[in-house]
């Protein structure tokens, strides 16, 4: 096998552990490492989890989660850095003043909730989110869920997806990708910064194994942006690449099964 002499983009995931392995931390890096880039890691909480929910969670100390950023990034570096669970506002706070402080794009995956409707945010945090993350954000990526609880804004179709950007761009994040995975039809996600609009579509899938769509999303576009990407072609590179991932989820356990983050590779063969 050839040997690499060129360093890979790196990517730095802020999120939580999900010891089933289909979404959180877990996932973000399969995903890095499925686009070409290098995938680490700063652990903000451990869950215990499988497919039919989170049994438990438990948040990490801020001086654990603090010293793990500054350990990679003040060494290592980072091209992109993408954020998932947070947990507490304490660690919403930290997270933020960590990402001012760093020049690299930032993609806000703003969980709320797990697949399952299991909190992962605590309600307190919800301010934190909006007044201290998402205006460092270089794209936030709600769902329809998250949309609610941080603008209190309902989306029952796409027109109202148009209203729910302008509401959480006025959060502060420079762009914004409103998923209406939730929605019927086709899936069909709203990329826009307020002035240019990309709706991006694909088929629907058959498919109930769709555990990790918000984390690999988020993942695959600051994967993109490590690559050099602008942000139109990096949503839109994600996008494929999730469309493909859920097509070939597969089931696990009594529940609902993860995406195939190791689709690419599968099908190629």
């Amino acid at each position: 096998m050839p040997i690499r002499t060129a360093v890979p983009p790196r990517v730095l995931t802020v999120a939580g552990s999900d010891s089933g392995g289909g979404a959180g931390i877990q996932a973000d890096l399969k995903t890095m490492l499925a686009l070409g880039v290098h995938g680490m890691s700063v652990l903000t909480a451990v869950t215990a989890q499988n497919s039919l929910g989170v049994q438990g969670a438990w948040e990490l100390p801020v001086d654990a989660v603090r010293a793990q950023y500054r350990s990679v990034v003040d060494d290592i570096g980072v091209q992109a850095v993408k954020t998932g669970m947070l947990a507490s506002a304490a660690l919403v706070e930290t997270v933020a003043e960590l990402l001012a402080g760093t020049d690299a794009p930032v993609v806000v995956d703003p969980v709320g909730v797990s697949k399952h409707g299991d909190a992962l945010l605590a309600a307190e945090a919800l301010d934190s989110v909006r007044t201290k993350l998402l205006p460092v954000a270089t794209v936030a990526t709600p769902n329809l869920d998250e949309v609610a609880q941080l603008t209190g804004v309902r989306v029952t179709d796409e027109s109202g997806m148009r209203r729910a950007a302008q509401e959480i761009l006025g959060l502060g994040p420079r762009w914004v990708v409103i998923k209406g995975g939730h929605l019927p039809g086709e899936a069909v996600d709203l990329l826009t910064d307020g002035s240019a609009e990309h709706w991006l579509r694909a088929p629907r899938h058959d498919n109930r194994h769709t555990h990790g769509t918000g984390c690999t999303l988020a993942s695959a576009i600051a994967s993109g942006l490590a690559l050099g990407m602008d942000v139109p072609t990096a949503v839109q590179g994600a996008k494929t690449y999730v469309t493909g991932a859920i097509e070939a989820g597969f089931p696990l356990g009594g529940g609902i099964g993860p995406v195939d983050h190791g689709w690419l590779t599968r099908t190629a063969v």
